[in-house]
């Protein structure tokens, strides 16, 4: 078997509903909790069961420069009542910038979008961040 590097955080694509975008600096969140409960039964002293209760999602983080109105619009409807899931897939590359790896987020919903602070004495550029709330995390093809 041939060695491999591990991957570099920076060479990533989120893909909205099909629609691949590089503009993200920053995506966080990618991540899945198994909830358990303990169980100790009678006579049993070396251990303790683990009993699987839930699977748990935190929100995904999406961070990128303020430019297009895509994101902002998307998070004003759901607001609006009109709920719109999507489907985000986040690419990882490799120097070759062939895809080695890629999450999908089922099912994501904008719970809270957010601007940047807006400050005359300094030049950054303003980021937005979006909040997606969602059913699942998967290793996607």
């Amino acid at each position: 078997m041939t060695r491999q590097d591990p991957l570099r955080a920076f060479r990533f694509l989120v893909e909205i509903e099909g629609i691949t975008s590089g503009g993200f600096t920053r995506v966080k969140g990618l991540s899945r909790e198994v909830k358990f409960e303990s169980y100790r039964e009678g006579g049993v002293n070396e251990y303790e069961h683990k009993l699987i209760t839930q699977v748990s999602y935190p929100v995904v983080i999406l961070e990128r420069g303020l430019a297009l109105d895509d994101l902002w619009t998307w998070a004003l409807a759901t607001a609006d009542g009109e709920v719109r899931r999507r489907t985000i897939r986040i690419r990882l590359h490799n120097e070759a910038n062939e895809k080695m790896w890629a999450w999908q987020v089922e099912y994501a919903l904008p719970v809270k979008w957010t601007a940047s602070d807006l400050d005359a004495q300094s030049s950054p550029v303003v980021m937005e961040t979006l909040e997606l709330a969602h059913h699942g995390l998967r290793k996607a093809t």
